[in-house]
């Protein structure tokens, strides 16, 4: 096509055989799409092609589906992005809706045979390692080969703070779980062959944990991404053991008194139930 539509947050230019989406960068752009800076889609990832009414009056939206597998992003966000993180949806005023349906119709018109079925392998680019985010229990990075996780000594349950330090090989790594830090729970663990994770993230030490203000969706979610692709693409994984790469310290009191306080604040905005807040608040006084 070798056209571009640009539309609010981003712009779309239309290639031989992909759409590269650049996002723009702005106070008003979701920190999603800044984080992203674009991305390049072969049209054989694509599923359907639809227009749909903006969620604001005055706007339409050409909205691409990547078929089941083929993009490893929106395989770890498991249909958590709301409709205004959505890489996928390009919100046009709505006096460009005719200009809208004819790209439609020339995306449909690339839709291959296999559009129908989900791919055998991701066919978008995830995000690029060096990657890394705080978390609310600890620190995880991955440079491309291996994710580690660094405990908070404020923040860390008891259970990861006496397993220490992880690290974990791609080869060692079966699959990722990642819930958005939008709502209660938020966390991402890490899927081990072999092995029974902790019935709570919070205790597990192939996973870290959320909160207010920690594993923000645009830094953990691209996270998540990378090392879903980097583990598809080894090969398969091996029996992985967890190994303490540091001794267990005690906690400085200054800190831990810093770490109760964030607790409670967790709890007065109903983010952390009366239980939930006496268990994390015990485990902390436990490091003293």
């Amino acid at each position: 096509m070798g056209d571009v539509l640009a539309g609010n947050h981003s712009a779309w230019e239309f290639a031989a055989d992909s759409v590269l989406i650049r996002f723009e960068r702005g106070i008003r752009t979701p920190k999603l799409f800044q984080a992203l800076g674009e991305r390049r889609i072969p049209y054989e990832a694509l599923s359907t092609v639809e227009l749909l009414p903006g969620g604001k009056r005055g706007t339409v939206v050409l909205h691409v589906v990547p078929r089941e597998g083929a993009d490893p992003l929106l395989d770890a966000a498991d249909g958590q992005l709301k409709p205004g993180s959505d890489p996928y949806r390009l919100v046009l005023p709505a006096d460009r809706e005719t200009l809208a349906e004819y790209y439609a119709d020339q995306l449909r018109e690339e839709l291959g045979p296999e559009s129908g079925k989900p791919a055998d392998r991701h066919l978008v680019e995830p995000p690029k390692p060096p990657l890394s985010f705080k978390a609310y229990d600890g620190k995880a990075a991955f440079d491309g080969e291996t994710v580690a996780f660094r405990w908070f000594s404020t923040g860390a349950s008891s259970a990861k703070w006496k397993a220490g330090d992880q690290s974990f090989g791609v080869r060692e790594i079966d699959g990722i779980e990642w819930r958005s830090p939008e709502v209660f729970d938020g966390h991402l663990r890490l899927h081990l062959p072999g092995t029974e994770p902790a019935a709570q993230p919070d205790q597990d030490p192939a996973s870290v944990v959320f909160g207010l203000g920690y594993g923000p969706v645009y830094e953990s979610l691209p996270f998540a991404a990378a090392v879903l692709a980097a583990a598809a693409a080894a090969g398969g994984p091996v029996t992985h053991e967890l190994r303490p790469t540091t001794s267990p310290a005690r906690g400085d009191p200054a800190d831990i008194a810093e770490r109760i306080r964030h607790l409670g604040e967790l709890h007065e905005a109903g983010l952390l139930t009366d239980e939930e807040f006496t268990t994390k608040k015990t485990e902390l006084l436990t490091l003293l």
